[in-house]
């Protein structure tokens, strides 16, 4: 019997008022971070100069750093770049410095060591691109999530669409917050990945409610917490092989992948752990709360379907 409980089933709405509370105090936490601190914005944002610069030998960063420092480019973010040989300069802009003297005056301070320096590579990004990147990115953002909203309501029930984009936000805002309360760098890379925990997220929220609305039309008794609880025990399993198996994946670009797509990595293992959590404790809690019943998921008769019924059978049919 589906309204039964299920042998060893999980009551994950028990814990429902905890993990309000928790994904309460996150949001709070986040929001004062971004509001107080702000996201560290890299130069894709701020604008800015990229050299690409190659050694003839591995090589230290700090002397690097401390040789910028020395040269007066205080804050340089330096990176290795693919091998020990290879390193990555960024500088925020300077006012009295024009770009195309920018890069021989750090080619200049690099070669005051004892090893050879070649430059490979050099790269421009004026502030008002930076500018127009964080406004289309965050324009990207809202646009994404008008989309879906719009689509889990036709999909499914307004209840629903409530519950999935409540997650969204509630995804994309401990991410960032995550960022700003560490200070980790926000970049095109960062973005990217926020939009595609946004992507992550729904997937794992609509099958959850695909369960749930199948749920509502095949058992006949049991109350909507029931139902709901029942489903996500079902999709459990799938919902942490799925998680683990991406966590996987993510870990190894982590620590494997090297300086350049680290904040990439970190920003979809946070917002894999964060969208994991929110398809069961926020979306569902959400449409539980609204008041999410059998009579909003089941399908709509036909007008005139029962009077073709009795015909075909007065016929003989």
């Amino acid at each position: 019997m589906f309204e039964s409980r299920l042998k060893g089933e999980i009551d994950f709405l028990k814990w429902r008022r905890a993990t309000g509370l928790i994904s309460t105090v996150l949001l709070v936490v986040s929001i004062a971070s971004l509001a107080v601190r702000g996201l560290v914005f890299g130069i894709d944002f701020t604008g800015g100069t990229l050299v690409e610069v190659g050694y003839s030998q591995a090589v230290d960063l700090e002397p690097v750093r401390a040789s910028l420092d020395e040269a007066g480019f205080e804050g340089a973010v330096v990176q290795h770049f693919g091998t020990a040989k290879d390193v990555l300069v960024r500088i925020a802009p300077k006012e009295d410095v024009e770009q195309s003297q920018l890069s021989d005056r750090i080619l200049d301070a690099l070669r005051a060591g004892d090893l050879e320096v070649e430059m490979r590579r050099v790269e421009f990004v004026g502030p008002q691109v930076g500018e127009e990147l964080t406004e289309q990115g965050g324009l990207a953002m809202l646009i994404a999530l008008a989309a879906i909203f719009i689509y889990v309501m036709f999909r499914f029930e307004w209840k629903f669409s409530a519950g999935a984009v409540a997650a969204l936000f509630h995804d994309v805002i401990i991410t960032l917050g995550f960022f700003s309360l560490l200070g980790l760098e926000f970049d095109l890379t960062v973005l990217a990945a926020v939009l595609a925990v946004i992507g992550y997220s729904l997937n794992d929220t609509i099958v959850v409610f695909d369960r749930i609305r199948e749920n509502f039309r095949r058992m006949r008794r049991g109350t909507s917490r029931t139902i709901i609880n029942t489903s996500l025990n079902q999709t459990l399993a799938r919902t942490l092989m799925t998680s683990l198996t991406t966590l996987l994946v993510l870990i190894a670009l982590f620590f494997l992948g090297g300086e350049l797509i680290h904040g990439f990595a970190t920003a979809l293992i946070v917002g894999v752990l964060i969208g994991t959590y929110s398809s069961i404790y926020v979306a569902s809690m959400i449409a539980l709360r609204l008041g999410v019943q059998k009579a909003d998921l089941m399908p709509v008769a036909k007008e005139g379907a029962n009077a073709d019924v009795d015909t075909l059978r007065d016929s003989g049919f």
